[in-house]
């Protein structure tokens, strides 16, 4: 009786330990398998990934040789045939494109794509401005600058355009917070140094006006601008 039932418990083990190696083999199987597909897989992407970029590269490098021989509308083309809505570089240069071309609503389109990509690019939001300035949408070329400062106070190109823009609305007290922080930053910049001295004079600071417009003179001994500014200061 033991020994029937040491040989029945023997025979269960042995059955055990043989099927547990083919559970092994065919778990290790399955997962080597999945590995393969996988690996598979991502190298076609890679592949693909390559070829698409070797294309890419082409057509940028045509498009770039075309707008230097002032061939805007080919220039455009080489890009629109491999186009891609979710390629930030792609809607960028297509802002460029179709703006040269005098295309500016078209312009506008290609560039909010770009911002709405990368909302915290700036290149796209100073693209956008040409063409809306060109359309005489200033609401839209100030709201950019806005949101520029917001994302980059101390952007020094955003900082001068807004300036000249209440300077010619002849929000001078706005246009000097404008132009002196630009002094600030750079104070040996000829144009933001003459635009604060200008408009210290409108403010009536004649003598910081004068200091300014010799500063601009050290730059541009010449200028015509700076001289006036001077001949206007008793």
């Amino acid at each position: 009786m033991n020994r029937a039932c040491f040989t029945e418990n023997s025979n269960l083990h042995e059955n055990n330990d043989m099927r547990v190696p083919s559970d092994h083999i065919k778990t290790n199987y399955l997962r080597m398998t999945r590995l393969t597909l996988i690996t598979i897989f991502i190298f076609s992407v890679l592949v693909s990934m390559a070829q698409d970029y070797t294309k890419l590269t082409a057509a940028f490098s045509d498009s770039y040789a075309k707008e230097k021989s002032g061939m805007y509308g080919e220039a455009a083309s080489a890009l629109k045939t491999l186009y891609d809505a979710n390629s930030y570089e792609i809607n960028l240069r297509l802002g460029w494109l179709t703006y040269l071309q005098g295309q500016f609503s078209e312009s506008m389109g290609y560039y909010n794509k770009a911002i709405d990509l990368m909302p915290y690019a700036i290149e796209p939001r100073l693209g956008v401005v040409l063409p809306a300035s060109s359309l005489g949408n200033w609401d839209m070329v100030i709201s950019q600058y806005n949101k520029i400062l917001a994302i980059d106070p101390n952007n020094t190109v955003t900082l001068y355009r807004s300036g000249l823009i209440s300077y010619d609305k002849k929000d001078y007290k706005q246009a000097y917070q404008y132009f002196e922080k630009v002094v600030n930053l750079y104070p040996f910049d000829y144009q933001s140094v003459l635009m604060l001295a200008w408009t210290n004079y409108k403010l009536g600071k004649t003598r910081e006006a004068k200091i300014l417009f010799n500063k601009a003179l050290l730059y541009y001994p010449e200028d015509a601008s700076a001289k006036e500014g001077l001949g206007l200061i008793k």
